[in-house]
């Protein structure tokens, strides 16, 4: 028997997850192919705070390995609220209980505000002008997201007024159409999006998973271009196939290559925190066939991904932990990082003060 355990958790600061379903029955299932897109405006004030976090001084660890590991996850021990816009109290409970799974596994709990009195969750609306939760659910957006970690309540994520963002009034975590009806995959695709909301990101853009050589970025050699009654770019009349930036050009995405590279890149390594590479991680991806230069592939799952990984549960165990010494040393670290941000001239004056707040709960 094989006993080793990959011990695989990836959270990078940079991290938003749109998940846009593809619909193109030639190449794969509708539940299996989920792919990351980011909003110009999340983008935007996210990659604007990247750039003054990457003028921190660099000691034996990088910037953002303390960032993340410190900041951007929530402090052990403490508990996140969640909050629905939209559906039932019997969705609102299946999906309390299909996180069970992740707060079972490490120091930390999501509250969903049930009240036994009244058999309702907590709720939020966008009318809000103070939080509600730190994790903001809703069902009426397109496609699955999460904001990640502690991005929810940042209120410079985002642009005002938008329906997606850190503020009290956006949402931070969407389940598309689930108060309508849920695909089968719905079970994984909750459990996966509250992992994002707890600061994973997805296994692909692994900084040393490798995945960049596995991918077919380009078109076959001689591929004419060929679209089906719907946009989607297919197979042409030669058999030959269409690359990762032509297939993510045409419908429903209309992707360009920056945008290519930004949600299937491999993360530079010092962005982030990461283990081995887990191809049995729900964070893992199931991309069509033709994503990949051979089959089978390294960077193709394993499994069903329905259920946490020992990977998954392992990283869970390292942000999230109940020895009181680990705690310690995330406090020691923190405040370190802390001291660091305070005595930098180019760090601006509101991502000083979100991030030197305690960050178990949202700001008041």
């Amino acid at each position: 028997m094989n006993t080793r355990r990959y011990f695989e958790f990836i959270l990078f600061p940079n991290l938003f997850a749109i998940l846009v379903l593809f619909l193109s029955p030639q190449l794969f299932a509708e539940e299996d192919f989920i792919l990351d897109d980011l909003p110009d405006h999340v983008t935007a004030t996210i990659e604007a705070r990247d750039q003054w976090f990457a003028t921190l001084p660099q000691g034996n660890k990088s910037g953002f390995e303390y960032f993340v590991d410190d900041l951007q996850k929530w402090s052990p021990g403490h508990t996140v609220r969640v909050a629905f816009l939209g559906g039932n109290s019997t969705l609102h409970k299946e999906i309390a209980d299909a996180t069970k799974q992740i707060t079972d596994a490490c120091n930390i709990k999501l509250d969903f505000g049930f009240n036994p009195a009244t058999g309702q969750y907590r709720t939020w609306s966008t009318s809000d002008t103070s939080y509600a939760a730190e994790i903001r659910v809703s069902f009426d957006q397109k496609g699955y997201f999460s904001l990640v970690g502690r991005d929810s309540i940042n209120p410079s994520i985002g642009a005002a007024g938008r329906p997606v963002g850190g503020r009290p009034n956006q949402r931070s975590l969407n389940l598309g159409g689930f108060h309508i009806a849920r695909p089968a995959s719905w079970i994984k695709t909750t459990r996966h999006e509250f992992l994002h909301a707890l600061s994973f990101n997805h296994e692909h853009q692994s900084p040393i998973g490798g995945c960049d050589s596995q991918f077919r970025w380009e078109n076959d050699p001689g591929y004419q271009l060929t679209q089906d009654s719907n946009g989607v770019y297919i197979t042409d009349l030669s058999g030959k196939r269409p690359g990762i930036y032509t297939y993510l050009s045409g419908a429903p995405n209309h992707w360009s290559r920056a945008k290519v590279d930004h949600n299937l890149r491999q993360a530079q390594p010092g962005s982030g925190t990461a283990g081995p590479f887990d191809r049995e991680s729900i964070m893992l991806y199931r991309f069509p066939n033709l994503f990949y230069v051979s089959i089978p592939n390294s960077c193709a799952p394993v499994g069903n991904g329905s259920n946490l990984s020992d990977g998954d549960i392992a990283g869970l165990q390292t942000l999230y932990p109940s020895e009181q010494n680990r705690i310690l040393s995330f406090q020691n670290r923190q405040k370190q990082l802390f001291e660091t941000m305070n005595k930098s001239s180019q760090l601006d004056s509101k991502i000083k003060k979100f991030y030197s707040a305690p960050i178990y709960s949202a700001p008041k």
